[in-house]
């Protein structure tokens, strides 16, 4: 028995051993072992001698791995009272983050308190600690809304620049829809934005362009004038006879709108690219369209940072050059391609010359497309040929100039370029059919050449398409196909089952045995979708006593006019989502995302921004307040 708690050499030493031994069994009753609720009757005492010591006892429980969690709350608010009354304002700030950060739904009341006493601390530094806490409890326990509310509405109306942003981006992350919680604090806002840390403007810009939009009236009508300095200018109407005609006024932009207008502008000089790109995007959205061009300058300056920002830019810079062309123009060459730049850095500058095309420029944009197409970036060589294609069909001066350079470039050696010249001619010769027959026979002579199955696919729907103008060439291809039909993809069999088809309507004579060798090729083909093609198209257009109804329409089915595909921008449709987000760059809704309200047909009462220019006092709770509230609680 001695041996589990003496060594041998110990017994052996009686001056030693014995004080030890009776020390050993005594201890016992000198040491008891204290329950949880002792332990905490301790932590809640208000000697310091008896928290210290049971403090002790905890982590000696945690280190014999016993579970002392009943502890925490007890543990914590003599962890944080302590701190949170700290002197030093850095002490005060760290506890609240320390505290918030505890993700522990046991301790949310403490939390609270916490964050209320720290709304209410002299120290600017503090106060915003306890916005960025706001979050924290909120995502913890969404239960407390109301009362974080309430501790939004009193930081709100805070005139330190410090706390600006924090409780902007609290009020965005809590209650978004609380718009009424913005109207007196607006103007504070507006004049404090140029004196907010460069992140607390990116926040409070966004949030202000959703005001803006549900509060004023669009400066974008037909027609408006604009009239700010006389509020009551109006348009009498020409006879006052007519009772019924509504007066024709002018646009008045409220001054609170302008406000904002005036008060960003400055931030367009900004070293920080969000900051730029968030002005960028309210003078989109708000500003009137003559007032726009003013951010055309700050955003192509941003082209000159990382290739990260150049993406963002250039994406946003490709959507508002669909809009607004001669925003852009004039900076045409801060757009060309650098043989430095990423791939997706070109894409987009490609994207936004194409948009900047028109009669006056694009000569100039050709020549440069010319040496793009030569490019050893395939992708981006490709990507070349399609902004020729959609130059050639947006301006009808230059379409035959596109088209037989497309038809140049079938000679060239890169499998790649001869593809997507194949596909982008396809797609120009459906708009002008019948003045390209010789276009159509010199691609299939290159049939034999092309190796890409989109490429053959599109030439083989051409021969199909314009059969009646090729009728010696078609049904050679047709010939040639059915040699390799067995190894040929399955895009490009589906085509030769089409084409086979329309030969059989159009010159049976020649091909009626061919088309028959075809379907019986794709009546066994391994891919069920060529399968059950070849048995639509063999009921379709072979008469039979069961589908004579349907083989009357044959021709109608199969040889009806298609119309001409519409080349577009990929950028079209992102002007749905709100410049600069997460949404706009993916082109997706992504989570969070908040559209952008549509202008009010009558804009709301303006007064509700009114504020009296009146001093407040404010009245600071004691040193000693937290202390108390804590031991309340507990």
């Amino acid at each position: 028995y001695l041996l589990g708690y003496f060594s041998l050499d110990q017994i052996k030493s009686p001056q030693w051993f014995l004080p030890s031994l009776m020390l050993t069994l005594i201890r016992p009753t000198m040491f008891p072992v204290l329950r949880n609720e002792d332990l905490k009757e301790m932590l809640e005492s208000n000697k310091e001698s008896l928290k210290l010591e049971a403090m002790k006892r905890v982590v000696g429980l945690i280190a014999k791995g016993k579970n002392a969690s009943e502890l925490f709350p007890a543990v914590v608010k003599n962890v944080a009272s302590k701190n949170i009354e700290d002197p030093n304002q850095f002490i005060r700030a760290s506890a609240l983050r320390v505290l918030s950060s505890i993700r522990v739904p046991i301790i949310v009341p403490i939390m609270m308190l916490a964050i209320k006493e720290a709304a209410a601390d002299l120290s600017p530094y503090v106060r915003k600690t306890s916005a960025h806490a706001i979050q924290k409890l909120f995502s913890l326990d969404p239960d407390q809304k109301e009362q974080l509310i309430e501790v939004i509405e009193k930081l709100l109306k805070d005139k330190s620049t410090l706390v600006a942003g924090s409780v902007v981006m609290a009020f965005e992350e809590v209650c978004p829809d609380r718009i009424d919680l913005i109207h007196k604090n607006y103007r504070k806002l507006c004049n404090l934005l140029v004196d907010v840390e460069e992140w607390g403007q990116v926040v409070i810009i966004s949030m202000l362009t959703r005001y803006a939009r549900t509060q004023f009236t669009s400066p974008w009508k037909e027609g408006a004038v604009f009239d700010e300095n006389n509020e009551k200018t109006f348009y009498d109407s020409d006879s006052e006879e007519k009772k019924g005609q509504i007066e024709a006024k002018p646009y008045i932009m409220d001054p609170d709108h302008r406000l904002l207008l005036r008060n960003t502008k400055p931030l367009l000089q900004s070293r920080n690219t969000a900051v730029v790109m968030s002005v960028a995007q309210l003078y989109w959205h708000l500003a009137p369209k003559h007032e726009v061009s003013i951010v055309t300058k700050s955003l192509v300056r941003l082209l000159r940072s990382h290739r990260e920002v150049q993406y963002i830019v250039l994406q946003n810079i490709a959507t508002m050059s669909i809009q607004r062309k001669g925003m852009f123009e004039p900076f045409m060459k801060s757009f060309y391609v650098r043989s430095t730049d990423a791939t997706h850095i070109k894409t987009l500058k490609l994207e936004i010359l194409t948009n900047l095309a028109n009669e006056a420029n694009i000569s100039t944009i050709l020549r440069e497309f010319q040496t793009y197409v030569k490019s050893q970036d395939k992708a981006f060589a490709a990507a070349t040929i399609q902004a020729i294609g959609r130059c050639a069909t947006n301006i009808s001066e230059v379409t035959d100039t596109c088209l037989n350079g497309l038809v140049l470039l079938l000679s060239n050696r890169d499998e790649t370029v001869v593809a997507e010249s194949v596909v982008v001619i396809k797609k120009l010769l459906q708009t002008q059919p019948t003045q390209h027959s010789e276009i159509i026979k010199h691609m299939a002579k290159l049939f034999d050449n092309i190796t890409v199955p989109m490429a053959r696919a599109s030439i083989l729907w051409l021969m199909g398409e314009y059969c009646e103008r090729v009728p010696k060439i078609a049904p050679d291809v047709l010939r040639k196909m059915a040699k390799t039909f067995t190894i040929e993809e399955d895009i490009v069999k589906l085509q030769t089952v089409n084409l086979a088809a329309k030969l059989y309507l159009t010159n049976s004579k020649q091909t009626k045995l061919l088309t028959q060798y075809i379907l019986n090729l794709g009546k066994y083909d391994q891919n069920y979708d060529i399968r059950d093609r070849t048995r639509f198209i063999r009921q379709l257009i072979v008469p039979s006593e069961k589908n004579g109804a349907l083989n009357k329409y044959a021709r109608r089915i199969l040889l009806a006019p298609k119309p001409a595909p519409v080349l577009e921008s990929a950028f079209k449709d992102r002007d749905r989502y709100q410049l600069g987000t997460l949404s706009h760059s993916l082109n997706i809704k992504a989570t969070g995302y908040q559209e952008l309200s549509d202008w009010p047909a009558v804009a709301p009462d303006q007064s509700v921004r009114n504020v009296e220019v009146i001093e407040p006092v404010r009245n600071l709770p004691s040193s000693h307040t937290s202390s108390y509230l804590l031991a309340c609680l507990f």
